[in-house]
């Protein structure tokens, strides 16, 4: 049973290496490390071992002699891989002009693709080499069998483990960078979209890798603002602070008139009082010497 869920699991992957089998040829050309050579070696000698015990029903001494040996090999080039992507999230991490973070999202959306199928390759002949071994358990010391597998499980969980976190750092950076992208897309209406197209393809990706893995993940989509969009935000901004502005102009003038009404009334009532006063005394003075 368990070695019936990894072969599915490998195919699975195989599958997935079929959909971008172009771009990870492109990729795997351009990689001159003879970690990278090793691992094609490798590569082989599992596929061959596979082959052989499809056909026999079984793993012989000398076709295990052949690939016992090829799990370090096959962890450097994870390890290598995994350190790619990793740089490519330190480098995102650093950069903080719009210009700089367009850059740097369009060399992760150009290179994440072929590390991840790496890394799925690396999977995949992890997964065999696991078959192959639970097959020489079960030949050689069956009492031992239920606890290797529990073990080459464990494995492959701190494995998914590793991936899903380096992979997650990156998605990280590149959330922050469109972030910062849509934040300042008035100022740069070209580039700031491209640093979120450049997420979402990459995201994309991770997604689709992640899920033939098994490796759950909730990421969501970021769309770009578009500049039109961000010019009519601000204008409405604008337009909603003029319009507050008018209001407390208004009330302010409206305060004025008020006071200015007041006043007026007052020095009106004043003026009439005193209008009235001298008529009042020249007609006492006239009483008393008439």
């Amino acid at each position: 049973m368990a070695q019936l869920a990894m072969q599915q699991a490998m195919d699975e992957i195989v599958d997935y290496l079929a959909t971008i089998d172009e771009r990870v040829d492109d990729v795997l050309r351009a990689q001159e490390d003879a970690v990278w050579a090793d691992m094609i070696g490798v590569g082989f000698d599992i596929d061959e071992a596979m082959a052989i015990r499809e056909r026999a029903g079984r793993v012989n001494e000398v076709t295990w002699s052949k690939v016992q040996a090829t799990s370090a090999t096959i962890a450097r080039t994870q390890a290598y891989a995994l350190r790619q992507l990793d740089a490519l999230a330190e480098k995102m991490e650093r950069k903080a002009k719009i210009g700089d973070l367009a850059k740097m999202a369009e060399e992760a959306e150009s290179k994440v693709q072929g590390w991840l199928a790496v890394l799925a390759r690396c999977f995949q002949l992890q997964d065999a080499i696991a078959v192959l071994e639970l097959d020489r358990v079960l030949e050689a010391a069956p009492d031992d069998l239920d606890g290797h597998r529990l073990g080459l499980k464990a494995s492959r969980q701190k494995r998914l483990d590793t991936i899903s976190r380096s992979t997650e750092r990156l998605m990280a950076r590149m959330d922050a960078a469109a972030g910062t992208a849509n934040t300042k897309v008035l100022l740069h209406p070209a580039t700031s979209p491209a640093v979120v197209q450049s997420r979402e393809h990459v995201a994309s990706i991770v997604a689709d890798f992640h899920g033939r893995l098994g490796i759950e993940s909730g990421r969501q989509s970021l769309e770009a603002k578009r500049w039109v969009d961000a010019v009519s935000q601000v204008r409405d901004k604008v337009l909603e602070t003029g319009a507050e502005r008018v209001d407390a102009s208004r009330r302010l003038g409206n305060q004025a008139l008020d006071r200015a009404r007041s006043v007026q009334g007052k020095l009106s009532s004043g003026i009439a009082e005193r209008a009235l006063r001298p008529r009042g005394g020249e007609d006492e003075e006239r009483d008393e010497e008439g």
